[in-house]
């Protein structure tokens, strides 16, 4: 069996063990209407693809990604759903784009499961897990800049304020100056050598997560640039909805929940009201969305005893309203990237 056969099987593995988080609650947010056109933006193991096409008759789905093997492994699907799906490899930063080309917009509804797949955290050569050695990758596109990359040339200041704002992590300034010192010896390129580091002068308290736990989401989420994607992705989202069309969004740590909570409380105008204006200050732009019901939507205690990754998922969703689209929010641009350098912590 060839590397690629190897490969493949384990994808085919990882897939069939994938469970897609607040399924249910985030096709009810959709409400798939009969003959609609839905975007699923992050398609991974196509959970959510496979109910949007089951959801009602003749529902027809663009399905993204930006990892080439999920864009693969998906080609069975794309094969059984008999021209109703198409699958395509791109960031969702891209889908307005996309689904102008595809001739899918404007769209009834888009769907974002945010974060890493199961498959790519149990694919060890993948680099995104401490729990088996592997090369310290954490690129989904496998191009660019890899989290070994970072590890190895970033200053010790970056990498601080990586671990910091992108991992939360308190222990940022400890955890960078370590690596520092052992990167003179020899070159950090394992997850192994890196979740050493972090065990050593980081160690967890008894009932603790794993005390590389923030370290590697704080890569991960710099060598994707996933915060400033997922902003970008929101605003496409915006221009490419027709009124009537709902957006769902599942988001698994805080930073991510943060900006989707930011982004729909700005476009379902709340707290705008004409009384906290001041004399002849221009009115608000109308409401793009309409948020309804009580959110963030969580999961049962059954859904986390059967799947222990939903633990901290948080569903978010909207309703496309007549106003037209507005421009970029330069507040959630912020807190998708870095502060500059003058702007950090001291």
């Amino acid at each position: 069996m060839t590397a690629r056969e190897r490969a493949s099987n384990d994808r085919g593995a990882a897939a069939a063990r994938h469970v897609p988080v607040l399924l249910a609650e985030a096709i009810a947010a959709l409400a798939p209407r009969a003959g609609g056109r839905y975007l699923d933006a992050t398609f991974g193991a196509g959970g959510y693809t496979r109910a949007l096409l089951a959801a009602a008759p003749e529902t027809r789905v663009l399905a993204l990604d930006r990892d080439p093997g999920a864009i693969r492994a998906g080609q069975s699907l794309v094969e059984k759903a008999q021209g109703r799906l198409t699958l395509i490899e791109a960031r969702f930063s891209q889908l307005d784009d996309v689904a102008e080309r595809a001739g899918f917009a404007p769209l009834d509804g888009v769907v974002f499961d945010i974060g890493v797949s199961s498959m790519q955290f149990d694919e060890a050569p993948r680099g995104f897990s401490f729990r088996a050695d592997g090369p310290l990758d954490m690129r989904m596109e496998g191009r660019g800049e890899s989290a070994a990359d970072i590890v190895n040339d970033a200053d010790e200041e970056t990498l601080a304020d990586i671990l910091y704002f992108y991992g939360e992590e308190r222990a940022a300034r400890r955890i960078a100056r370590a690596v520092v010192h052992e990167r003179k010896s020899a070159r950090l390129d394992s997850t192994r050598a890196l979740a050493s580091i972090v065990e050593r002068v980081a160690p967890a308290r008894p009932g603790d997560i794993h005390p590389a736990t923030k370290t590697f989401q704080a890569l991960r989420i710099a060598v994707n640039d996933e915060l400033g994607e997922l902003v970008a992705g929101l605003h496409a989202a915006e221009r490419v909805l027709r009124p009537g069309g709902r957006l769902a969004v599942v988001a698994f740590h805080s930073l991510e929940d943060r900006i989707v909570k930011q982004f729909l409380a700005d476009r379902c105008g709340r707290g705008e009201t004409g009384s906290r204006r001041l004399p002849g200050e221009a009115a608000p732009p109308a409401p793009s969305f309409a948020c309804e019901g009580r959110q963030p939507a969580l999961p049962s205690q059954e859904e986390i005893r059967a799947n222990p990754r939903a633990r901290s998922a948080r569903l978010r969703w909207a309703i496309r309203l007549d106003a037209p689209a507005r421009g970029a929010i330069d507040r959630l641009m912020r807190l998708a990237r870095l502060p500059q350098r003058e702007q950090r912590r001291g």
